[in-house]
C-alpha cells in the first residue's frame, strides 16, 4: 500500500489548516500516478480524466469513488462529461486549495479496482 493511501483524511475544520504552497503541491503532485495539477482561479486542484466502457460503467465508477470518499469525509468534485469521460477534481473547499487529505484521496483512489469499468487503450 502507498504512504499516502494508509493514512486518513483528518477534518477539515480546523483554522489552522492552510493551503499547500505551489512548490509543496509540486512535490506531493509526484507521489500519486496519474494525477495533474491545475490552477482554476488560483486555486491549486488535482485532477485526473479515465475512460468508462458505458455511461451506466461512468455511474458505477462514481459509486466506488463516492463510498470511498464518504468514508474519508473528504469529497471531490465528479464529472461524467459525454458517455464515456469521467473527470474527478479534489481540492479543499475549506482552505481554498489544496491539503494533504486532498493527495491522500488521489493515492486511495488509484488504489480503488476500477479496470473492470475502464475501456482498454488501443494495443493493449
Amino acid at each position: 500500500m502507498d504512504e499516502l493511501a494508509a493514512k486518513k483524511c483528518v477534518p477539515c475544520n480546523s483554522k489552522d489548516m492552510l493551503a499547500m504552497t505551489d512548490e509543496t503541491a509540486n512535490s506531493f503532485v509526484q507521489r500519486v500516478r496519474g494525477w495533474n495539477l491545475i490552477n482554476e482561479s488560483d486555486k491549486l486542484k488535482l485532477t485526473r480524466s479515465w475512460k468508462v466502457k458505458s455511461f451506466v460503467k461512468g455511474l458505477e465508477f462514481f459509486k466506488f469513488v463516492g463510498e470511498l470518499a464518504e468514508s474519508e469525509g473528504h469529497h471531490p468534485d465528479l464529472h461524467l462529461i459525454g458517455w464515456n469521460n469521467v473527470t474527478i477534481e479534489i481540492w479543499t473547499h475549506a482552505v481554498g486549495g489544496l491539503t494533504e487529505n486532498d493527495f491522500i484521496l488521489a493515492a486511495k483512489i488509484n488504489e480503488l479496482n476500477l479496470q473492470h469499468l475502464l475501456r482498454r487503450e488501443a494495443g493493449t
